[in-house]
């Protein structure tokens, strides 16, 4: 399809969360799965925002009158969730969060911006709102030698969660409504389908340098998009990159049919489904949902404060593969430190002055080979390889206390349940005794091939480096 010649315009959104607690209020930002200790019910009805007028979208969803219910805990939740008391004042970690995802989009934050009510009327927020503030806007981004414009990022709270829901009733759970969300919304630049797919994904990266949570449901992408003599459309809930450019693609053509047999197009809200299909929503919502918050004083940022965020700006993931990799670190070395999310550590062990592909290997490769080999999780292996038990076992290499190839042994005895001073223990054997070990061994089993016998080799002599064993062996299974 020829995407020019058909006017394609089309932008994204992204909703992430923050990895802080809840934007107005102390509660954790964590999400339950117990009974709740509460439940209380409502309804929830369409008002006039800030221009007088019920918005079009509102009304759609009061018409159909349906009963909200709230779950709630009594130690994770409290009245601000409920709506039965005012929003405390912003969260100061996710406002700073929000400011470095701003400069590292190259946005100019706003001076003084106010939190906004944006009407919600689907019963996802117990007020019938969500709070929302603009926070900068006016960046922008570059894709392969071109520029996409960066039109706003906003901070904003999460609305709860759905548990279950039918025509006439939806209940929903409050541990999410609340957690932080910062909303980033491209200009209207992107013009094909695959350069969506490659904004989404500098822009993920771009957050998952800073202070975010990872996994599923923390993070929501949305597409908006036009064709010439087409409506406005918005495409919810597109949850991976790569449906992205699918999405866009059916979304044309779609419209480009509508358009073909001259049928009317509205400017509407729709939901992406899982093979790039869309289904239609609501109408598309307009200025009319937005009012002040009154309980709120205005919010300054001031040159301060900028200047703070800017002094501890994380690097993206592509410099630091750089910036690592000029230190001689292999790149599947590079990739399992990043993947683990272990960077602060190794650069923590790295002050010891031991070579870097070995701190990886004793931070990440060998806990993974031990976990796997011992058939434990990770995280036990990690509960008992602490970082001060790495950094001691590195010391000692550092030392010549402890050769390097015993370490993963060490690593090992101690995950079993040994103390340091007992893993480290390892009885050395001069290579004359091991070798007479080997020739004995040939004679007793004779036929062998040389792997079978590393193996008989590697269980009876613990620690014994493997590339000693087989040069001895090299020289009598060939004879």
């Amino acid at each position: 399809m020829d995407y020019k010649k058909i006017g394609l315009k089309s932008g994204v959104e992204i909703h992430q969360q923050l990895d802080t607690s809840k934007l107005f209020c102390g509660c954790p930002s964590i999400l339950r799965v117990e009974e709740p200790d509460v439940i209380i019910k409502r309804k929830l009805h369409a008002v006039a925002g800030e221009s007088g007028e019920i918005d079009i979208a509102a009304k759609f969803e009061h018409v159909k009158e349906r009963e909200f219910k709230y779950e709630a805990y009594s130690d994770s939740t409290c009245l601000v969730e409920l709506d039965e008391e005012p929003p405390h004042l912003i969260n100061k970690e996710a406002l700073k969060i929000a400011l470095q995802i701003s400069l590292l989009l190259n946005t100019k934050p706003l001076e003084i911006t106010q939190v906004m009510r944006k009407t919600v009327v689907d019963g996802s927020n117990t007020s019938g709102f969500q709070r929302t503030l603009l926070v900068a806007r006016d960046g922008w981004l570059e894709i392969e030698g071109k520029k996409i414009g960066i039109s706003s990022i906003g901070l904003e709270e999460d609305a709860a969660r759905i548990i279950e829901q039918n025509e006439k009733e939806v209940i929903y759970r409050l541990d999410r409504l609340g957690i932080p969300l910062v909303e980033i919304a491209t200009s209207p630049d992107i013009s094909t389908p695959d350069e969506a797919k490659k904004v989404a994904l500098l822009i993920g990266e771009i957050l998952r340098a800073c202070k975010v949570k990872r996994g599923i449901g923390t993070i929501r992408q949305d597409v908006n998009m036009s064709i010439k003599n087409g409506s406005r459309v918005e495409i919810k809930g597109v949850q991976e990159p790569a449906l992205i450019a699918k999405v866009i693609e059916t979304e044309t053509e779609r419209q480009s049919k509508l358009l073909k047999e001259d049928k009317k197009m509205q400017a509407e809200v729709r939901r992406a489904n899982p093979d790039g299909s869309t289904t239609y929503m609501r109408p598309l919502p307009g200025a009319a949902r937005m009012y002040p918050e009154t309980d709120l004083p205005l919010i300054k940022i001031n040159r301060e404060l900028v200047n703070e965020v800017k002094s501890s700006l994380p690097k993206l993931k592509s410099e630091i593969k750089k910036e690592l990799g000029e230190k001689g670190i292999h790149d599947e070395m590079i990739n399992l430190v990043l993947q683990e999310d272990k960077l602060e550590e190794f650069r923590e062990l790295s002050s010891i002055g031991v070579e870097p592909n070995l701190v990886i290997k004793a931070l990440v490769l060998y806990p993974k080979e031990i976990a796997s080999h011992e058939k434990i999780g990770l995280e036990k292996v990690y509960s008992k390889l602490t970082i001060d038990i790495i950094e001691t076992l590195l010391v000692r290499i550092k030392e010549k206390k402890l050769s390097e190839s015993h370490l993963k042994h060490v690593m090992t005895e101690i995950v079993k349940g040994k103390t340091i001073e007992e893993a480290l223990e390892i009885k050395t054997i001069d290579h004359s005794e091991l070798e007479h070990y080997i020739q004995k061994l040939i004679k007793e089993k004779p036929g062998l091939n040389i792997n079978a016998y590393m193996g008989l080799v590697m269980q009876t002599h613990k620690g014994v480096h493997g590339k000693d064993v087989i040069e001895i062996l090299k020289k009598y299974v060939e004879k």
